[in-house]
């Protein structure tokens, strides 16, 4: 599974319709939809918004796509299946349309949405997901300077921390550093 950093946005011309494709990372579906309506303020003249998004939740996968009153299956399906193609997770990618007065046909406007989402999901930088897991911990004082070092070795970071006659941490790692650190605690 891969992801994106960062929001990214490409525009092609085809047969005078203008095609504005934008990827942009999202955290869940709320946050989907909430950038969904903000590409409808920011566009308002636009004939088409259409959209794919995929987001990988603790139990499941959330995927929604919609052609936006386009044919069915030339809009939103052929964005879709880029994202699926390239196993992204955690991202929205629309296809913001401006009819340029010719038809372009079912052929023809699955093959402009799907380019435009190609394109601008080359654009994005793509990195690999790591799932994270959070452990629980108590440390005596003398543990935590070299704790801390084993932590930093295996991409762990702390997240809270209180000090009382111990120390109780809650620490985020990679999952595949769980069985490390444990190994480092005993």
């Amino acid at each position: 599974m891969q992801y994106i950093k960062s929001r990214h946005t490409i525009e092609d011309i085809i047969k005078k319709s203008r095609f504005i494709g934008i990827i942009i990372p999202v955290a869940d579906e709320q946050e989907a939809l909430q950038n969904l309506r903000q590409l409808a303020v920011d566009y308002p003249d636009a004939s088409h918004i259409a959209f794919a998004y995929r987001i990988r939740t603790e139990q499941v996968f959330i995927c929604r796509f919609h052609d936006a009153g386009e044919p069915s299956g030339t809009a939103g399906k052929p964005i879709f299946q880029h994202l699926e193609g390239k196993d992204l997770i955690n991202v929205l990618v629309a296809v913001i349309r401006y009819f340029g007065g010719v038809k372009l046909g079912a052929g023809g406007l699955a093959r402009a949405y799907g380019n435009a989402a190609k394109h601008v999901i080359e654009s994005a930088e793509i990195i690999d997901y790591v799932e994270l897991i959070r452990v629980r911990l108590t440390l005596a004082y003398p543990q935590m300077q070299q704790f801390e070092y084993q932590l930093k070795k295996l991409d762990g970071r702390i997240l809270q921390q209180d000090f009382s006659e111990q120390i109780d941490l809650l620490v985020e790692l990679p999952a595949a550093s769980q069985e490390a650190l444990f190994k480092f605690l005993s």
